[in-house]
């Protein structure tokens, strides 16, 4: 039976996990990393590796101390599935099929090693053409809840 699935890196889902959050629910606003982890069930210390990789490739800006977080570098709009893919993974065209267990594999003239080539490129479109922002227009149709916020907010 053929399974219509597409696997990724764990690291790539909670990159693309997180960074929805932010444009989902975030609004503009900074987010703790501890409200991301909490909203996408994803441990905090393992996501802020990862938001350290997204700020490192100019996706995400932070701010320590009190109303620090994370936030979008740039409009939903203008950022692409694929930018956060290769923040966490490397660029596409380096990817290898079957991971590092295939990566020994020696020259064979009847293997279609080309393919993996049309394929990246192919996956690489597919993932420009989509934003965060047309991944949040998408959770809404969907009917993917928003919260209100951070939480609640106490002044004394």
């Amino acid at each position: 039976m053929l399974r219509a699935e597409m696997r990724f890196s764990q690291q790539v889902h909670y990159a693309i996990c997180g960074v929805f959050d932010l444009a989902y629910n975030g609004q503009g606003e900074r987010v703790s990393i501890q409200t991301i982890s909490e909203r996408q069930a994803i441990p905090a210390r393992y996501l802020e590796q990862i938001f350290q990789r997204l700020r490192k490739a100019d996706l995400v800006t932070s701010k320590r101390g009190p109303g620090g977080g994370y936030a979008l570098a740039r409009e939903a709009s203008q950022i692409t599935l694929r930018e956060i893919v290769e923040a966490v993974e490397g660029p596409l065209a380096n990817a290898h099929p079957g991971g590092p267990r295939n990566a020994d594999l020696g020259p064979a003239p009847h293997r279609p090693d080309f393919l993996w080539a049309v394929l990246a490129r192919r996956l690489a479109r597919a993932l420009d053409e989509t934003t965060l922002e047309g991944l949040c227009e998408e959770a809404e149709r969907n009917g993917v809840p928003r919260t209100d916020g951070d939480g609640p907010m106490y002044f004394i």
